[in-house]
């Protein structure tokens, strides 16, 4: 239930403070006086597209604030976006002249999806143009479907999430039966590539060894004669070097130490020294022997780097690169080596997956033929009710051109004559405006009373824990007067027991029906203009009544039409 309605700076709404009751209310005024502004706030409160200038011209935002009666799903910390200790459900929404908002849930900042989700559970909005969505055949059949209960809404999830399934795997066997004729092409392109690969065989130790091995090649005699030269000087084979004048210096410490002590350990170092300077001048002629190499090594190591680094440039950059596209390459050739056997997986997935859609269909269709003429009674009895006795209303439910879609692959029609005597045709060409409201209300009373399934909402709009929440009618009467439009204000009153509406109509009898009353009325007088609500009650709703008849507010049989009107309700 709606408790309050705040809006702020809405185009020509300066200030408007709606408290709505329960069962039904009621909003007229002039045409032009700005009706439907209350319908459009009601819309941002649902996580609706803020149009481009709806901002009151001068003001710095519009706002936007509906105080609704906590639902039972929301209470006692059921969603972290609530307080828990929170009485009422909060939703508001600002807007920006540059078209930016911004949405609160319970003072809290929140996103629009956040405001679409819980305004959608408790607020149910039928536009003025909403009846002709019946002539869809998509609406038809959500209809019927929301009639058959929430065990159809499963029903139909499942078959949505199969469908998805079989068409997912329909289109992974086209994919591989289409490359069958490439595939055989492109192995030997990967038999080829890999061979190239594997006879080379290149790692990155041995790249880097190979390019240590040519530096070493291409320096040779400098090395040579770097390491002869210094192995001549510590140990020369003709004369003293510097092992020589070691062991002489190291001789002569010795006899020196054995008069003081504190040199025998200089002595020491100098032998140690000496023996140091033998071994490296002989590892160094050992090196030297071993730089002779193989005739035509460095034409080799050149030959396989160069191998090294066309596979390189051919698949990267580097031999890493190159060990990483023949990895690619070996698992690429398995998974076309493995086709033939992933087709037949796929196709028995699909089989499954198949033989599961026909089940969820049989199970959905099943329950629609049973539901169907249950619908259509229980509509002929409200279009009784609705000015409307002795029209005949079927429900027609059929196949689906194509097969299976993801609702099943049943079509639903819907066929009336609104008068007796001629055949049913299908809704779209046959019913007027005014014949389309009035199904329209009787489906939606149909729906709200239970259907088979203990019954959702028209179109599932809401589900079972929305129950009650409140209904928005923007003049969905259009096209209806007389005594059809005294019907119709009684059938509200009656779809309005136990859940609130808000109706915006410009009928004196729908008026007539409503247990709490408001006006809109546009001052013009005022730039830009303004536009106010107010509350009616006792001699103003009569006066109300008068307007919207079309007579004079001194006009006393139309007062008394008026007030017959209140009592009649």
């Amino acid at each position: 239930m709606l408790y309050e309605l705040r809006v702020e700076n809405l185009l020509l709404m300066e200030l408007a403070e709606l408290r709505l009751g329960p069962g039904l209310n009621v909003l007229t005024g002039e045409t032009g006086a700005g009706k439907t502004l209350l319908a459009h706030a009601l819309d941002l409160l649902l996580g609706g597209k803020a149009r481009a200038g709806i901002v009151r011209d001068g003001a710095a935002e519009a706002y936007v604030e509906g105080v609704f009666e906590l639902p039972p799903w929301l209470g006692a910390g059921g969603d972290e976006r609530i307080p828990v200790d929170a009485q009422e459900l909060v939703l508001a929404r600002r807007v920006w002249p540059d078209g930016r908002t911004r949405a609160y849930v319970c003072g809290r900042a929140a996103t629009v999806g956040d405001l679409r989700e819980l305004g959608s559970r408790l607020l149910s909005f039928y536009g003025q143009h909403e009846h002709r969505k019946l002539m869809l055949a998509s609406a038809q059949l959500d209809t019927l479907d929301a009639f058959c209960g929430p065990r159809q809404q499963e029903r139909r999830e499942l078959m949505a999430a199969v469908h998805a399934r079989v068409r997912d795997l329909e289109e992974r066997i086209d994919a591989l039966e289409g490359r069958a004729g490439a595939r055989e092409r492109e192995l030997d392109l990967l038999d080829f590539e890999l061979r190239e690969i594997e006879q080379i065989a290149p790692t990155e130790e041995e790249e880097a060894s190979l390019r240590h091995e040519r530096e070493r090649l291409r320096h040779q005699e400098t090395l040579r004669a770097g390491a002869f030269a210094s192995a001549d000087a510590l140990a020369p084979e003709d004369g003293d070097g510097v092992g020589a004048l070691l062991a002489r210096a190291a001789g002569q410490l010795e006899a020196a130490a054995a008069l003081d002590p504190a040199l025998a350990p200089l002595a020491e170092r100098l032998t140690a020294l000496r023996y140091e300077s033998d071994d490296i001048a002989a590892e160094l002629r050992s090196y030297v022997e071993g730089l002779e190499a193989e005739p035509g090594r460095l034409e080799l190591v050149e030959e396989r780097l160069a191998a090294f680094a066309r596979l390189a440039r051919k698949h990267g950059g580097g031999i890493a690169e190159v060990l990483a596209h023949a990895e690619s390459c070996r698992a690429r050739r398995q998974a076309l080596q493995d086709a033939e056997v992933t087709i037949t997986a796929v196709a028995g997935e699909l089989e499954q997956a198949c033989s599961e859609r026909e089940q969820v269909g049989c199970e959905l269709a099943a329950a629609r033929r049973i539901a169907a003429p249950q619908l259509a009674a229980a509509v002929v009895e409200r279009l009784a009710e609705l000015a409307m006795a002795g029209a005949q209303f079927e429900v027609a439910v059929g196949e689906r051109e194509g097969g299976f879609g993801p609702r099943g692959r049943d079509s639903v029609e819907f066929l009336i004559a609104p008068n007796p005597g001629l055949p049913p045709g299908p809704l779209r060409e046959v019913a007027s405006g005014g014949e389309l409201s009035r199904v329209m209300l009787a489906l939606l009373s149909t729906a709200h009373g239970g259907g088979p399934g203990a019954g959702g909402r028209a179109g599932g709009r809401v589900d079972a824990r929305g129950e009650g929440g409140l209904l928005v009618f923007d003049e969905v009467d259009a096209g209806i007067g007389g005594h059809t439009a005294r019907a119709v204000g009684a059938h509200l009153r009656e779809l309005a027991a136990g859940r609130q509406i808000l109706c915006i109509t410009h009928l004196p009898q729908v008026a007539a029906a409503a247990g709490s009353h408001f006006r809109i009325v546009k001052d013009s007088s005022r730039t830009p203009a303004v536009t106010t609500v107010a509350t009616l009650a006792g001699d103003q709703v009569v006066a109300e009544l008068v307007r919207m008849l079309g007579a004079d507010e001194g006009d006393q049989a139309a007062h008394g039409h008026a007030r017959e009107l209140l009592r009649a309700a």
